[in-house]
């Protein structure tokens, strides 16, 4: 059987490898969980109010704005857009596929 002795600063070091390692548990699981990370696509009928220069805007029901970038789509068009529940930013839903 083989004894392992630990100096102070091995002890040390130990320790706060330890509190390390529990606090990014406690952090991973309790305080900022992963599938937070994760959000749902929401999909959406929506009418383009505006088109500057290739960007399009909508009001969603979310009642926040979305920007949908490489737009080519008119005001007044109406459209099918992917976006995730929170996000200020869309995508345009092709209809063929």
């Amino acid at each position: 059987m083989v004894i392992v002795e630990f100096n102070h600063t091995q002890k040390m070091w130990l320790v706060f490898g330890g509190a390390f390692g529990i606090a990014a548990l406690v952090l991973s699981t309790m305080i900022f969980p992963f599938w937070n990370l994760i959000r749902e696509d929401v999909f959406e009928e929506v009418i383009i109010l505006t088109n500057v220069e290739g960007t399009c805007y909508v009001e969603t029901s979310d009642s926040i704005p979305k920007i949908i970038e490489n737009c080519h789509l008119q005001s007044g068009d109406e459209a099918t857009i992917k976006f995730g529940r929170g996000l200020a930013w869309a995508t345009l839903v092709d209809p063929s596929s």
